[in-house]
């Protein structure tokens, strides 16, 4: 597990120059170190990209690591599925397609998870399985969500405790748009993940170090 960026002797000692002399030229810096600005050229990269300095032309080195909070690998990635879960659309097995359109709709999903009374997972139905349920033909109102859906256990699935980037990994290597998340060794549905919740959790985590 990564947290902040560990610097080397040599890159800490130039962060403590920066920030006694600050604005200061690379090659001042390389001086009071007693060695050739090319040398360092590695440690001044590595510091510019990881925000702890920030250069201007013709100016020099400025200290900013006081500005660029680190977002550590654990803060992004490791959060568990159940911090950032949504609430799942449920239907039944003897749901009509015809109101699952219409659940799917109303509740501006892109999937629903078809269950029994107590909520154990029996499959799952995708916009793309209701268009082309649709297209099909047939009486809509007569056809019953059991006839279409993904059943268990062919479905992708996640548990509460599991890293965002689990299921990340799960929703890209099965290119699903959804997991359900089932409570641990049960099939019951507590919650489902999204492409698009994760793409808001990062974007939400970004701004929030960008406003502090």
């Amino acid at each position: 597990m990564a947290a902040a960026v560990e610097f080397t002797k040599r890159q800490r000692e130039i962060i403590a120059i920066v920030k006694r002399e600050e604005p200061i030229s690379g090659a001042k810096i390389a001086a009071r170190l007693n060695l050739t600005r090319p040398t360092l050229r590695n440690d001044f990269s590595i510091l510019t990209m990881t925000g702890m300095l920030d250069a201007k032309p013709k100016v020099g080195y400025f200290y900013a690591g006081q500005h660029v909070p680190s977002l550590s690998f654990a803060t992004l990635y490791e959060t568990p599925v159940a911090a950032i879960m949504l609430q799942p659309v449920l239907i039944q097995a003897t749901t009509t397609v015809q109101d699952a359109v219409t659940s799917l709709f109303m509740n501006d999903v892109g999937s629903l998870y078809v269950t029994d009374a107590n909520q154990q997972l029996q499959g799952i139905i995708s916009r793309k399985d209701l268009l082309r349920s649709t297209i099909n033909g047939g009486d809509l109102s007569r056809n019953f969500a059991s006839l279409i859906m993904t059943r268990m256990p062919n479905v992708v699935t996640t548990i509460p405790s599991a890293r965002v980037l689990d299921a990340g990994y799960l929703l890209k290597e099965h290119q699903v748009d959804s997991l359900p998340v089932l409570a641990a060794d049960t099939q019951k549905v507590v919650g489902k993940i999204t492409k698009t919740r994760l793409m808001t959790y990062f974007i939400e985590q970004g701004l929030k170090i960008e406003q502090d």
